[in-house]
């Protein structure tokens, strides 16, 4: 027999609480029949929880026992916290692994088999293209982040959106292998007053801060994949020029 859970959760036209279908989805995958009800109004959900006295909805029960909400059954479930905050490299590693299959699968596309010199190029400058959007789909946000610890944007503020433009733009450039003695320079130059700037604020000043390199308001911490995007704009900026020679 099926163990039984219910879940009191706001639908409306207008608005599906997350929390709920969360909820609802993780009750089922643990092998509960679930009974749904919906609070169809917003009144109606303020009415359900003053009249039970609960601050919030969903409202879980397990077979007939309230658990709370969804933070409290992933915790009844032994899942622990939805996580929500604190620092994570994921952003980054998410660009770096899509990056790489996107340079393995075009380097197959142009030559039929897999050159790693081709591949890294072109693994560099598609994690420059990402890592440039991610900065100017909110450029604002962006450089309140870098002009806490990048040397020239902290003098200057609109050096903040140069930089955003140069590490797309460079990256797009690139791929094309084009304009080398305009693009390699501009991208050397950002990069390595980049990589100072990070190596200063972290490892000589010991800051505890959040990297702006993809974009603002991100939760993964300046340090070392911070570095490592600038040493890659360094090592694509100097191996252009060096093909040029």
């Amino acid at each position: 027999m099926n163990k039984k859970a219910t879940v009191y959760r706001m639908v409306t036209p207008d608005h599906l609480c997350p929390w709920g279908i969360k909820a609802k989805d993780l009750l089922k995958r643990n092998g509960y029949d679930v009974e749904d009800h919906h609070l169809e109004s917003q009144q109606a959900n303020e009415a359900y929880k003053k009249k039970h006295g609960y601050d919030e909805t969903p409202q879980i029960f397990i077979e007939d026992k309230n658990i709370g909400g969804y933070d409290a059954l992933r915790e009844h479930l032994g899942k622990g916290p939805d996580p929500k905050t604190g620092e994570t490299y994921q952003p980054v590693l998410a660009v770096f692994a899509v990056a790489f299959l996107m340079a393995l699968s075009t380097n197959w596309m142009e030559q039929g088999l897999l050159s790693v010199i081709r591949t890294l190029e072109l693994f560099i400058a598609f994690s420059m293209c990402i890592l440039g959007v991610l900065k100017l789909q909110d450029l604002l946000s962006f450089a309140t982040g870098f002009v806490q610890y990048d040397l020239i944007a902290q003098r200057y503020v609109p050096y903040a959106y140069v930089y955003a433009i140069v590490e797309a733009g460079a990256g797009i450039l690139m791929i094309a292998g084009i304009a080398a003695w305009i693009v390699a320079p501009a991208a050397l130059l950002v990069s390595t007053v980049g990589a100072i700037s990070v190596f200063k604020a972290v490892y000589i000043e010991k800051r505890d801060l959040k990297c702006s390199c993809v974009g603002g308001g991100s939760n993964v911490p300046l340090g070392f994949i911070s570095l490592t995007e600038n040493l890659m704009m360094m090592a694509m900026a100097v191996w252009m020029m060096a093909k040029e020679v």
